[in-house]
C-alpha cells in the first residue's frame, strides 16, 4: 500500500485514520473496529464489505 494513499483514505463511517495490516492485505479502523479489504491493490471502503475486528 502506498503511504501517501493511506495517508488520504480515512474511514468512511468514522472518519478516522486507517491502519494497513500487511499480514491481512486490510485496511483497519481502530475505532469502528471494522477492517476493509484490499483487492488487487484496491481498497474496498464500503462498509458493507467490512469484517468486524473481534478481540
Amino acid at each position: 500500500m502506498d503511504p501517501k494513499m493511506l495517508e488520504l483514505l480515512v474511514c468512511p463511517l468514522t472518519k478516522g485514520r486507517l491502519r494497513h495490516d500487511e499480514e491481512r492485505n486490510e485496511l483497519v479502523s481502530e475505532k469502528a473496529r471494522i477492517a476493509y479489504p484490499i483487492r488487487d491493490g484496491i481498497p474496498i471502503m464500503l462498509v458493507s464489505e467490512a469484517r468486524e475486528i473481534e478481540d
